[in-house]
């Protein structure tokens, strides 16, 4: 005889949802029940996203509907976040920008705020409202990637308060110390003068909604990561390295830093930059200067996404200099490819959200 779903339902009613203290079914968190002749499969959703969390929920649901039913029992667990999960702190900051992004590399040199200005205009191009801060520091590029190098920002008005305004090119709201600073100027802080610049793009620029505020970090971890990561929750972290061995040893502790306990942010995955090289006579072929799918292999050893692989092409430098990203070229090898990892990273944001919950603010004690 073939179970119905209301015996399953009944079942799991004795199933505790451990942080709201309520049983499941009363809590609508049953969801998808197929009874056939030999198996019973549903879904739940849970609030944890810990693994050892959701096992526990599993093993519960099964030992639940055992004493009703002998049979196969599927259980399908969905982690959705808990309607109060946010702290004060992440509402205060940032409360229009729906996803913070940063994009971080282990070593410098591997093209990573070639990778941040590509995403940037390739989510606009998607339709996105999209916000750029650059975060290097001591090496901010994106003024001159954007073509907006002689651009000063101007300030707002908003509620009776003076913010800044960010420049927009191609899209893309932008923000950069280099706005600032003159372009001969070398920018020599301590690294409190810097966390406390970087705090300053947060919370007195006026970014009003956006979908995506990317954040191009300085390579390596170090202050700046930290004051990231305690200032703002950041939904996930983009690494970028390129495939030789010493770039991906600094990339593998990069992907280190963020799946620390007490920093906890998801790392959507890699982007493998200058993955090959084709000349431009010679389209269809690829050339593996710097090592071949060395990133794929890190990407599969860490358990993360492989989010793109980069070609390794001039017209990407030239248009980065001319401050028109290479993504805008259209029907290039190297357009299609950076489309094609814009899409992933989307996908990757949207999966993200759907699995976990609100990142929380990291609070260190030194």
């Amino acid at each position: 005889m073939i179970p119905n779903k209301k015996k399953i339902l009944e079942a799991l009613s004795s199933v505790q949802e451990p942080d709201l203290k309520k049983d499941i079914v009363e809590l609508n968190l049953v969801d998808e029940i197929v009874c056939e002749e030999n198996t019973v499969s549903f879904t739940v959703k849970v609030h944890n996203p810990a693994m050892h969390s959701k096992k526990k929920m599993e093993e519960a649901c099964e030992f639940a509907v055992h004493r009703f039913i002998s049979k196969e029992i599927i259980v399908n667990i969905k982690v959705i976040p808990l309607p109060a999960d946010r702290e004060p702190e992440q509402r205060k900051i940032l409360p229009g920008v729906k996803n913070i992004i940063a994009i971080s590399s282990g070593k410098g040199g591997v093209g990573k705020s070639t990778i941040t200005s590509n995403l940037a205009v390739g989510l606009a191009d998607l339709g996105y409202s999209v916000g750029l801060i650059d975060a290097d520091i001591y090496g901010p590029s994106m003024p001159l990637m954007f073509d907006v190098a002689d651009e000063k920002p101007s300030t707002v008005d908003v509620e009776g308060k003076n913010y800044i305004k960010p420049i927009e090119s191609h899209g893309v709201k932008i923000l950069s110390i280099g706005f600032f600073a003159d372009a001969n100027q070398a920018i020599v802080w301590r690294g409190p003068m810097a966390s406390k610049a970087l705090q300053q793009m947060f919370m007195d620029t006026y970014w009003g909604s956006l979908d995506y505020l990317l954040i191009d970090l300085p390579p390596g971890t170090g202050d700046i990561h930290l004051s990231l990561v305690q200032t703002v929750p950041v939904t996930g972290a983009v690494v970028v390295s390129t495939p030789q061995g010493i770039a991906l040893a600094d990339a593998k502790k990069g992907v280190g830093m963020f799946k620390l306990e007490n920093i906890n942010v998801p790392v959507l995955g890699i982007v493998e930059n200058m993955a090959y090289f084709t000349p431009a006579e010679l389209p269809e072929n690829k050339y593996y200067i710097f090592g071949k799918e060395g990133g794929a292999q890190l990407a599969e050893q860490l358990n993360v996404k492989l989010l793109g692989q980069i070609p390794l092409v001039q017209s990407i430098c030239e248009a980065g200099e001319a401050g028109r990203p290479a993504i805008l070229q259209e029907t290039t090898l190297q357009a299609k490819a950076l489309k094609e990892m814009v899409i992933e990273v989307d996908k990757a944001t949207k999966e993200r959200n759907e699995t976990l919950g609100p990142t929380k603010l990291v609070k260190l004690n030194s």
